[in-house]
């Protein structure tokens, strides 16, 4: 790992910060005491199940449940109409929003089935075994409708209607015209046509992308408790507690004090445990029990019916003067939405030209119904397809220019004072230092060159999120501090958090005991998710930091007999201007009842001062071009993270980021046959990269610190998923000479374009 940092405010002696603590929760983890929401066992506790569609698209016509629950050992069988009707509403899930009409017609379809795995009804029984063997007796009569699986199907003015009632919203307006085509938006930045005539070199390009799933290890899961007072508990693997609490409460009509969500670790989300899906099945299962009801997905099960990522179909039109001068760019984005509203094409285009300054830019995106499950984000969701066009268009306009991509990229950079397209004017940013670092780094300077080898280089950005976040915490009398905090931990958040707030006490990480609680015993937090948990949840443990901090001075002013004012709080220690009064924090902690009793920091944020982050990839490969496999030989991903808090875990943000992109650029897809259905829908044939598949990949840590944060901190968990599908790419057409406008680029496409290279098809 290399670091590259920028001297910020001339702070840069930090004593937690910065170092690398082994994480709290890593010793239940290695010996298997970590509970995840499977793990969850009640007295009297029920298993639930769920029915499933067998087609895409289809009316249901009839629903028989009585041999279901005439079955021994079935306690209850629900379908849609148990579950209250729903206003048109949308509500925030923090990474993405969503109808509550919608989100109750994905829990349980209502009357119309619109996507293969659509959840029907749900059984509880006293085992596993026999609700699985209950849903299979529940009689379904379906009217087969014709599904639209693709957008350019799906938008076609002959279509078949998913939702017979959505209008689509055109430029801020309601078109009243009915189509599968949800959003239509549009950004603008000076004029596009004059940009383009003055450009002396234009590529256009259409590029197209394969739904994807997260492919996290752990599947949903929810454990449900209606208790006879009223009180409902939850029990599940989330990306966000209150986000569950919120959802859920407005499914079942009840207040959010009535539901009381307790996260359990987590095995992955990447965005895709955001939306609830089970939640509400379990909790109107135990209420017609009266007994707690456990539900786990099957693998297929994830497949089929959780959020995977957008497709999409990409138009790109890039423009350059002679000098190599960016002059214009213009992107039609079509991303498909999956079986309701609520894409990411949005995202997307907020990031598809944001790494550099171009004066004239005009981007278009559509939103768009297909018979596929409900989209969900996948990290820096939207953002990889974007970069997919627009970055092999960067190569090969450098190509035709005959410049090097990366002076090209610093040639062309945005800087502090950039205005992207879609409205925000960087403050301090860091793509040129990436540039840089990309640059001198050790990898791009070594010769790379042989038979079917080449080397493509890309970059990305995510422009992260604040959000709210609470913190409280309690100084123990032996000096350490129990924080608690509301942020599900996805790879070592808890630690991250506990440094930032360790730094201001003047203690070490080890010495704050972090804990992610029930919604019940922490002010409200919003989703770990869009790289916000480390700047937003730390920025709380900070300002709760400096409560304490207050309150401590006054209780060594308070021992002291001394004003406050003549306190001074320094490295941990307190001290005033006669020499002879110096106390330790763990020394003062252990005298608080005699000045006071108990002290407690509290803090809740949503802070503005979000810092977007940039990633630069180096990707060489090799390409069998008899077989079309590509093998990844080496890898480097450079990547701005403001402040590294605790550099191996940015370091594996990054290295995860790296993974899951080349599984993107070369082998994920969902594969869908005419009717529908998917036909890969497990692990065997769904096919993610093993440590077999990758080289070490190599990360250089770039540090220019956000101003809108204390530290500086930029969220990392993003940003690097989003270059490596280009990279990929134009390492590939280095190596042999075609370029790839479809993912994955598996095998098949390979030797298809090489063929059609080669006029042998």
């Amino acid at each position: 790992m290399a670091t590259k940092t920028e001297d910020y405010l001339g702070i840069t002696d930090y004593k937690v910060i910065g170092t690398r603590p082994i994480r709290h929760d890593g010793v239940d983890k290695v010996v298997g005491r970590a509970k995840y929401g499977a793990d969850i066992d009640m007295a009297g506790m029920l298993h639930g199940a769920v029915a499933r569609s067998p087609h895409a698209h289809a009316r249901i016509k009839s629903l028989d449940t009585r041999k279901a629950e005439a079955l021994p050992g079935v306690k209850a069988v629900i379908a849609v109409a148990d579950l209250p009707l729903q206003e048109d509403k949308i509500e925030e899930l923090g990474e993405g929003a969503a109808n509550l009409q919608h989100l109750r017609a994905n829990v349980l379809a209502d009357g119309k089935v619109l996507y293969h795995g659509h959840a029907i009804a749900a059984v509880a029984a006293t085992d596993v075994h026999t609700a699985q063997e209950a849903v299979d007796l529940i009689e379904i009569e379906y009217e087969v409708l014709q599904p639209v699986l693709t957008v350019r199907e799906a938008m076609q003015a002959d279509a078949p209607l998913l939702l017979e009632d959505l209008t689509t919203q055109s430029l801020g307006e309601d078109s009243e015209k009915k189509s599968n085509v949800c959003t239509h938006f549009r950004h603008e930045l000076g004029d596009i046509e004059k940009g383009f005539a003055e450009a002396d070199l234009v590529i256009e390009r259409e590029f197209f992308t394969a739904t994807v799933h997260q492919g996290y290890i752990e599947p949903q899961n929810a454990t449900a408790l209606w208790g006879a007072d009223g009180q409902i508990t939850v029990w599940c693997s989330t990306q966000g507690a209150f986000d569950v609490r919120a959802q859920t409460a407005q499914i079942l009509e009840v207040p959010v004090s009535q539901v009381k969500v307790v996260p359990m670790e987590i095995g992955g989300g990447f965005g895709g445990k955001i939306r609830i899906y089970l939640e509400p099945l379990a909790a109107i299962l135990s209420k017609k029990t009266g007994r707690p009801v456990k539900m786990v997905m099957s693998r297929t099960e994830v497949l089929q019916a959780t959020g995977p990522t957008a497709g999409s179909v990409i138009r790109c039109k890039m423009g350059v003067d002679k000098a190599g001068n960016l002059i214009a760019a213009q992107a039609d984005m079509r991303y498909e939405s999956g079986s309701f509203p609520g894409s990411w094409a949005a995202p997307g285009a907020m990031c598809i030209f944001a790494p550099y300054n171009i004066p004239h830019v005009l981007i278009d995106g559509y939103e768009v119904l297909v018979n596929k499950p409900w989209t969900m984000a996948y990290r820096a969701p939207g953002a990889t397809n974007a970069a997919f066009a627009s970055e092999t268009l960067i190569d090969e306009l450098c190509e035709q220019l005959g410049v090097d991509p990366l002076a090209f990229r610093l040639k062309n950079s945005a800087k502090e004072g950039t205005r992207r397209a879609d409205g925000p004017v960087y403050p301090r940013i860091g793509h040129e230092q990436c540039v840089e670092t990309a640059r001198d780094s050790e990898h791009y300077a070594t010769q790379f060159n042989g038979k079917n080898r080449g080397r493509g280089v890309a970059s990305g950005f995510w422009f992260n999120v604040g959000l709210k976040s609470s913190a409280a915490a309690s100084v123990n009398p032996d000096g350490t501090v129990s924080l608690v905090e509301g942020s599900t931990d996805i790879g070592g958040t808890r630690t991250s958090i506990a440094m930032q707030l360790a730094e201001v006490l003047g203690i070490g990480a080890e010495e704050v005991k972090p804990q992610v609680v029930d919604t019940d015993s922490v002010g409200e937090t919003d989703v770990t998710g869009g790289s916000r948990t480390t700047f937003a949840t730390g920025w709380a443990a900070y300002q709760c930091a400096l409560d304490i901090k207050a309150q401590m001075i006054e209780r060594a002013a308070k021992l002291w007999e001394i004003a406050v004012d003549d306190v001074v709080f320094e490295d941990g220690y307190f001290s005033s201007s006669d020499a002879s009064k110096t106390i330790s924090f763990k020394e003062l902690a252990g005298r608080l009842d005699e000045t006071g009793g108990p002290l407690m920091g509290r803090a809740t944020v949503n802070p503005p001062g979000v810092g977007g982050a940039f990633a630069v990839m180096i990707a060489d490969v090799e390409v069998d071009t008899d077989t079309g496999k590509v093998e990844i030989l080496r890898v480097s991903m450079i990547q701005d993270a403001g402040k590294a808090i605790h550099p191996s875990y940015v370091e594996g943000q990054m290295q995860g980021g790296t993974a899951q992109g080349i599984g993107w650029a070369l082998n994920e897809e969902y594969a869908y046959n005419a009717d529908g259905l998917l036909t890969n829908a497990s692990l065997l044939d769904y096919r993610m990269p093993t440590c077999l598949d990758l080289p070490m990949i190599e990360t250089h840590i770039v540090e220019v610190p956000n101003p809108g944060h204390p530290y500086g901190v930029r969220g990392v968990g993003e940003v690097p998923i989003v270059p490596p599908v280009a990279a990929v790419a134009n390492a590939i057409y280095d190596a042999i000479g075609v370029r790839l406008t479809i993912l994955p680029m598996s095998p098949g496409e390979i030797l298809k374009a090489l063929w059609t290279k080669n006029g042998t098809t």
